[in-house]
């Protein structure tokens, strides 16, 4: 049994990172005007990949810290609650996020785009401390910033959130938003070398309809999984 478990976990950290590696064409939209704006993709291209990976590397860094705080909260949930299938009702809800997300990325429902409003007013008293980084001239500078903008407000990102909530623990949550993270990093790392090429693809229907129906799978892998109980 423990060695099943440990199975299931290391292919939640795939599906996570698959996600995020999808997810991709909802990323480029999210973020790219961010990184343009920025100068990122003004730099020469020596100095602009250093900044890049430094922004990236930001970002990722807090959602780990928020799969820890969802993890260590949903941990906290399942112990005070005493019910034996209140991990399942959590992956339940995560698995329904992800088939809705899916739906969201594929343009096929926009219903997810609602729960970014969740995050709005945090996120109007934490962006204004990001301007103090700009312009951005070293990794020194680009990390904080993209760790400030790691907590922009993206259904994206809540829908993985919403998942580490059933991981655990505080320690799982992480794992799984770090596998998330390092998924989309290939997608906004490519951002300004390819940049104009990379969102000529992504806004193709083909590519969003696939990449939100391969989503869509993993969801329902997921309610396959609450079915048989883990």
């Amino acid at each position: 049994m423990d060695g099943l478990l440990a199975t299931l976990n290391q292919s939640h950290y795939f599906a996570a990172l698959m996600v995020g590696l999808l997810g991709g064409v909802h990323c480029l939209g999210m973020c790219g005007g961010l990184i343009s704006a920025v100068g990122f993709t003004n730099q020469a291209g020596t100095r602009r990949f250093p900044l890049l990976l430094a922004y990236n590397l930001g970002r990722i860094s807090s959602y780990a810290l928020a799969g820890a705080l969802a993890g260590g909260l949903g941990a906290s949930v399942l112990s005070l609650s005493g019910l034996h299938y209140a991990q399942q009702i959590l992956y339940f809800f995560a698995a329904a996020f992800m088939i809705a997300l899916g739906l969201y990325l594929a343009g096929l429902w926009r219903g997810i785009g609602q729960i970014e409003r969740l995050g709005a007013g945090f996120w109007r008293k934490l962006e204004p401390l990001s301007r103090r980084f700009i312009p951005i001239k070293t990794p020194w500078q680009a990390f904080p910033f993209g760790m400030i903008w790691g907590w922009l407000p993206c259904g994206l990102v809540y829908s993985v959130l919403i998942w580490s909530l059933s991981a655990g623990s505080a320690w799982q949550g992480l794992l799984l938003m770090l596998a998330f993270g390092l998924g989309t990093l290939p997608n906004l790392l490519l951002m300004g070398t390819t940049a104009s090429r990379l969102n000529s693809l992504t806004r193709k229907p083909l590519v969003r309809l696939v990449a939100g129906l391969i989503v869509c799978a993993f969801g329902f892998i997921m309610l396959g999984r609450v079915w048989v109980g883990f």
